[in-house]
C-alpha cells in the first residue's frame, strides 16, 4: 500500500501553467504505476495521464495531449502534472493514483478501477 498526498492547484486564467505535485510514502514506490484523473461536478471520473514506472512511457488523454506532461522523482517518491495552456474545461478536481507495476516496466494503466490508492484531490479552476 501507498499512501499519496497531493498538492498545488488554484485558480488561473485560460492560458496560464500549473504544476501538481503527488508525493507517496512506502518502500516501493519505484515499481508503481502513477496516474492523474480528474473529475469536473456532474460528470465522471476521468482520465488524464499517466506514467510508468520506468518513467520512460507517459500517456494522455487526447484532450489534454500537447498540453500536460507527467513526470516522476523516484528519489523523493513524487510525481508531477505539469499543465500548459489551461483552459476552462480543464475545471476539475484531480487526482493522483498509484497501482503496483513492474519494476522498470513501460506500461500503465489508464482505467480508474484498476488503481488501488488514491490522493485527496486538489482542485483546479481556470477561468476565461
Amino acid at each position: 500500500q501507498v499512501q499519496l498526498v497531493q498538492s498545488g492547484g488554484g485558480l488561473v486564467q485560460a492560458g496560464s501553467s500549473l504544476r501538481l505535485s503527488c508525493t507517496a510514502s512506502g518502500r516501493t514506490f519505484s515499481s508503481y504505476v502513477m496516474g492523474w484523473f480528474r473529475q469536473a461536478p456532474g460528470k465522471e471520473r476521468e482520465f488524464v495521464g499517466a506514467i510508468s514506472s520506468s518513467g520512460r512511457r507517459t500517456y494522455f488523454a487526447d484532450s489534454v495531449k500537447g498540453r500536460f506532461t507527467i513526470s516522476r522523482d523516484d528519489t523523493k517518491k513524487m510525481v508531477y502534472l505539469q499543465m500548459n495552456s489551461l483552459k476552462p474545461e480543464d475545471t476539475a478536481a484531480y487526482y493522483c493514483a498509484a497501482n503496483p507495476g513492474t519494476l522498470y516496466s513501460d506500461s500503465a494503466y489508464f482505467r480508474s478501477y484498476d488503481y488501488l490508492n488514491w490522493g485527496q484531490g486538489t482542485q483546479v479552476t481556470v477561468s476565461s
